[in-house]
């Protein structure tokens, strides 16, 4: 326990991959016992370099420099035995060492100033994306759900794909969208989006009037923001926004320009609820309650809907071919949410190689028996 204490004070808090400091000690005993031992006219000394190198792979910037200072003691050392420190080749090897030691120390401290401020913003991103991207109750009346998300920028862990659940006058309601492009003006897209998809929940408006509602609110940030900006001006959102019904084996959806849900009949069949008139996207115009047109589809007992972006159809194998997602489905036998959920999951990042282009949003609903 001494000895941990000691390596914590000097290298932060003790991990598992302090036990690969045995490597860049022994490094110094045998290269300093091997030319301690040599001739006076075989120098081993420089291969000391390696010790604080091969520190600074695993280890902080004070466990690098006490392991620099290690190497350069080891050094002064044998220049000490080996005629004198006087030396001009020793003097040398002893300066080129400490010079060595000090850079990778120091570089190794900036990189780890930047794994600090990375791991900051990751949290951040994490916590925004839980304000933003609420989670999805698993049920609701007697809907059970399932989703994932998906960011692109593994880093961000966020993007402008979004999803949302409210409940609606004897029905759920949920909408799933994407925003064009990526970024902060993506993600206050959504944001915008979200935000007023849930202030309307209390109001009880019908789809067409929710729609414009909708509408409106990216329609007026985009100008907004464009003010400013000119390419904002190109801005829009694909959107999905449904209510299933929880008195009848049915759903009333509106599809502004988005992929169309895919239904998973009881008999394992899988059925595209295309609209016969498809609506603008989101924030190209200011739209009124009459742009938008109701349309229904059957969803009863037995069946699972898969509401989707077009991150999913989109994602490319290594061999450039797009996800063949009604041909997954078709033959997959999944009869809950949670399961088709992940193995979709699982299998798109298998299909692209675990590198996706786009962000990805999934959402599985089926009726509780």
């Amino acid at each position: 326990m001494s000895v941990r204490r000691g390596l914590t004070r000097f290298g932060g808090c003790w991990r598992p991959s302090h036990g690969l400091l045995v490597v860049p000690l022994s490094i110094i005993v045998v290269v300093t016992v091997i030319d301690i031992n040599s001739p006076t006219t075989i120098h081993l000394g420089p291969f000391l370099v390696a010790a604080p190198a091969i520190t600074a792979s695993f280890a902080g910037p004070r466990l690098t420099g006490l392991v620099g200072a290690l190497a350069v003691a080891a050094q002064v050392l044998i220049g000490h035995l080996h005629g004198g420190l006087t030396t001009a080749n020793h003097q040398a090897q002893i300066a080129a060492l400490v010079l060595i030691s000090v850079l990778v120390t120091l570089l190794r401290y900036v990189r780890e100033r930047r794994d600090r401020r990375l791991t900051q913003v990751q949290s951040v991103a994490v916590a925004a994306q839980q304000v933003l991207m609420r989670p999805l109750p698993e049920r609701i009346g007697p809907l059970r759900i399932a989703s994932s998300y998906l960011a692109a920028d593994a880093e961000a862990q966020i993007g402008g794909d979004l999803y949302a659940v409210a409940p609606a006058a004897g029905a759920t309601r949920l909408v799933i969208g994407d925003v064009r492009g990526k970024g902060l003006d993506a993600i206050e897209e959504a944001a915008v989006l979200i935000g007023a998809f849930h202030g309307s929940a209390y109001r009880g408006l019908s789809l067409p009037s929710l729609m414009a509602h909708l509408g409106n609110s990216v329609y007026w940030n985009t100008v907004h923001r464009a003010d400013g900006d000119p390419e904002s001006a190109e801005s829009f959102v694909t959107a999905l926004v449904l209510d299933v019904r929880h008195d009848a084996p049915s759903l009333s959806m509106i599809n502004c320009g988005h992929p169309p849900p895919l239904l998973i009949t009881a008999d394992g069949g899988v059925r595209s609820l295309e609209v016969r008139e498809p609506a603008l996207p989101l924030g190209l115009t200011a739209p009124s309650e009459s742009d938008y047109e109701v349309e229904a589809a059957g969803f009863g007992p037995g069946e699972l809907l898969l509401l989707y972006t077009d991150g999913v159809i989109e994602a490319r194998g290594p061999d450039g071919t797009f996800y063949p997602l009604a041909d997954r489905l078709a033959s997959w036998a999944e009869t809950d949410p949670p399961s088709l959920v992940t193995r979709l999951h699982d299998d798109l990042l298998r299909h692209a190689g675990g590198n996706l282009d786009d962000d990805v949003a999934i959402i599985a609903l089926a009726r509780a028996p």
